[in-house]
């Protein structure tokens, strides 16, 4: 009879995969972004999961934003009081569907404030700024929409859970963005989920739209 094939533990392979990252010659993200939705946050101990994924981020990362898809505008207000009280390593911003104030925190959560309503947002105010005459419409620039969003700086990793389909989600700002989907639920994401979104992030090369 062979010998039993002895599987490493998931201790050891989450210091192994931290170990590639740590010695990859590519650096790991620095702003990394998490998708997920009002239904992930109903399962039994999707918060924790949650803050374990900041202490597992604050390890490579200066910037996390999470933005969790939403389907009923009922249950916004009961998610903001929750996550706006959730144990963070770093400063939280929450922002939901009607905000409209930059988000600067270290960490900040969207909650159903899609990209297409922050875009939109961005464009009626220069509108309303050249309306003014506060802007000339030929001095408008990148810049000066990404002066306008909630969520301003872009994310160098986006990773979604569940499918491989993209939501409604910081359109302006991720579109270079280094894109990871894993089939993995929710409920189910481990640090060993999110060590191996790092690793293939580092093992991309990014092209930045070229």
């Amino acid at each position: 009879m062979p010998p039993a094939v002895k599987v490493p533990s998931v201790g050891l392979y989450e210091r192994y995969l931290a170990l590639r990252i740590r010695r990859h010659e590519a650096g790991p993200p620095d702003h990394v972004a998490l998708v997920i939705t009002e239904r992930d946050l109903l399962e039994r101990g999707a918060y924790e999961t949650l803050t374990d994924f900041f202490e597992w981020a604050v390890e490579y990362a200066t910037q996390i934003t999470v933005y969790v898809s939403v389907l009923d505008a009922a249950a916004v207000p009961a998610l903001q009081r929750e996550l706006e009280t959730i144990d963070a390593p770093r400063p939280v911003a929450v922002r939901g569907p009607g905000d409209q104030t930059r988000a600067d925190a270290p960490i900040r959560i969207g909650i159903g404030l899609g990209g297409k309503h922050e875009f939109t947002s961005a464009v009626r105010t220069l509108a309303e700024r050249v309306d003014a005459g506060d802007l000339e419409p030929d001095e408008i620039d990148d810049e000066h929409v990404e002066e306008h969003l909630v969520f301003p700086s872009e994310p160098d990793l986006v990773i979604k859970t569940g499918a491989e389909r993209l939501s409604d989600f910081m359109i302006w700002q991720s579109v270079y963005s280094e894109l990871y989907f894993t089939d993995v639920n929710w409920r189910d994401f481990r640090k060993r989920d999110f060590l191996r979104a790092v690793l293939e992030y580092c093992n991309r090369s990014r092209r930045f739209g070229r």
